[in-house]
């Protein structure tokens, strides 16, 4: 096996000798952090299929339950949708198996709320004025629950739909999509801790927001019913209620002709807009589309798009990943062993 040349593109070296380090390059631009929420969904490539589903969904006020293989894309749509369709930023709820619907709809800070109680009795008994408390102040809606809030654009523009992803809905408890049913077909839910409270309008806070909005008799009703993607790798069977209730779409592989659309896309903030027009022709990235094609279509690995993009950016930092058979192979393992 011929030595690994070390030069200036490597980082670490791996001698023993102490190299400090100055700065990075630019990061690739699907992992530039400072980038806003929306800017996920830039230069995503959507299929017809997808374009119908979505269009549906929106006239229908119904879910969309997007399947397919891990790291094929199925989280981007949301972003790519709220893009276009300016609907602000997407509301994420990264389900797990220990979330609950309450987890989504609103968080209650009852320990807050005993302190700021006991604190005010403290006052009265030390002959102080007594100070009317708010319990809104320890609402905060969830993801979910702020999605059926909708949104305007402006002070007085229509009340828009917010976008609204619920990913990785099969790593839920058993119950959690059954639980889900009545949001989805009614459009509201109750807050019982600010409902047995003898005002009938408080303020609460929106999720990860400083922003509050009143609720009346501690119910949250819609608006406008949001935009909501629930993903799954197909790791299991949903009750037949819950298919009811949304739109079914599969996301498939892309093949050859999207995988270049794909990396043209992705890779334009990087090279610019003329360069990128050949960038899928150039030797290297041609061999590394038709490699992962090959692994994917006619050896049956499961692959993640994501590795092929991080094998071209490589390429174009000059790192040549497809002179060394190790680090290709170990970029383009399949997700699956075996």
């Amino acid at each position: 096996m011929e030595p690994l040349k070390l030069d200036e593109r490597f980082f670490f070296h791996g001698m023993g000798e102490i190299r400090p380090l100055a700065e990075l390059p630019p990061a690739p631009p699907w992992r530039a952090f400072e980038r806003t929420g929306t800017d996920r969904g830039e230069g995503y490539q959507a299929s017809d299929e997808e374009r119908m589903v979505v269009n549906a969904a929106l006239y229908l006020r119904r879910p969309i339950l997007v399947t397919g293989q891990p790291g094929i894309g199925k989280s981007s749509l949301p972003y790519a949708v709220a893009r276009e369709l300016d609907l602000g930023d997407v509301l994420v709820w990264p389900v797990t198996s220990r979330s609950t619907l309450r987890e989504g709809l609103y968080e209650y800070d009852a320990l807050g709320r005993l302190q700021e109680e006991a604190r005010a009795a403290h006052r009265v008994q030390a002959g102080l004025k007594d100070e009317e408390t708010d319990p809104g102040q320890y609402v905060r809606l969830g993801p979910l629950g702020t999605a059926l809030l909708g949104w305007r654009r402006n002070e007085n523009g229509p009340v828009l739909p917010r976008v609204l992803l619920i990913d990785e809905i099969d790593k839920s408890d058993v119950d959690l999509p059954n639980e889900l049913l009545h949001v989805f077909e009614e459009g509201e839910f109750m807050i019982p801790e600010l409902a047995r409270l003898p005002k009938s309008e408080y303020e609460v806070y929106r999720w990860r927001s400083q922003e509050r909005v009143e609720v009346q008799g501690g119910q949250v009703r819609a608006e406008e019913f949001p935009l909501v993607f629930l993903t799954s790798n197909n790791e299991r069977e949903f009750p037949p209620a819950l298919l009811r209730r949304c739109l079914r779409l599969n996301v498939v592989p892309p093949n050859e002709e999207k995988l270049r659309a794909i990396v043209k896309e992705r890779f334009r903030p990087m090279v610019g807009d003329e360069a990128v027009e050949g960038l899928p022709d150039q030797p290297e990235v041609r061999a590394a589309i038709e490699k992962f094609t090959k692994l994917r279509d006619e050896q049956g690995k499961e692959l993640a798009t994501d590795q092929l993009l991080n094998v071209v950016h490589l390429v174009l930092k000059s790192v040549g990943p497809l002179h060394k058979k190790e680090l290709l192979d170990a970029l383009l393992r399949p997700l699956v062993e075996g």
